[in-house]
């Protein structure tokens, strides 16, 4: 009796993976090992990715607020912590484009801020 080694599945999952590794270079690319082991990187190195693209643009944001605030005489804690006392839920994503875009609607919020912090 011959050997049953589920050839069918076996070469399915292989190809599967060096599908994947279309566009590595070299043995990356042909061989079942190495483009095994190159695709788990990968997908280590892309979830690392989105996290630091998350980072990035907080980061931005936050740089944002900062210059449109120099000119109201505000620091970006303070107006955080204005913001947050007179109940605006809006994040920093929000704020940022609003004071690019909307300069007007980011002068009353920070009016509205500023009388927060001079009331505690």
């Amino acid at each position: 009796m011959s050997r049953a080694t589920n050839g069918p599945a076996t070469r399915q999952r292989r190809n599967r993976v060096l599908k994947r590794a279309k566009g590595f270079r070299q043995g990356r690319r042909n061989l079942f090992r190495q483009a095994m082991v190159t695709g788990i990187r990968a997908d280590a190195f892309a979830f690392a990715g989105r996290q630091q693209k998350k980072r990035f643009f907080r980061s931005l944001w936050i740089t944002r607020l900062t210059a449109a605030l120099k000119s109201h005489g505000l620091r970006y804690s303070a107006f955080i912590h204005g913001v947050q006392k007179a109940g605006i839920q809006l994040n920093r994503k929000e704020l940022s484009e609003l004071a690019i875009h909307d300069p007007s609607t980011f002068e009353a919020i920070c009016g509205k801020a500023k009388a927060m912090l001079a009331s505690a």
